[in-house]
C-alpha cells in the first residue's frame, strides 16, 4: 500500500506537516497549498462532521513519510 501511495504522489512531507502532515500531503498531491487543504478539512467537517475524523487517522497510517 505505501509503494502504490508513494507512486501516486501522496506522501506526507517532512517540511510541511503540522500534527501528521495528512493535509500537506493531500495538498501537494491536487496542487494546493497546505493551509488551504487544511481549510478545506475544516470546511468539511462542518459539513459533514465525524468523517474526516475517521478518514485522517487511516491516510496517517496509510500514507508514507518522505524520504
Amino acid at each position: 500500500m505505501h509503494t502504490t501511495f508513494r507512486r501516486q504522489g501522496l506522501v506526507r512531507p517532512r517540511d510541511t506537516r503540522i500534527i501528521a502532515g495528512v493535509c500537506a500531503g493531500l495538498g501537494r498531491r491536487f496542487g494546493l497549498g497546505p493551509w488551504a487543504t487544511r481549510l478545506l478539512f475544516i470546511l468539511l467537517l462542518m459539513i459533514l462532521p465525524g468523517s474526516q475524523l475517521i478518514v485522517y487517522p487511516i491516510l496517517w497510517i496509510l500514507m508514507p513519510n518522505e524520504y
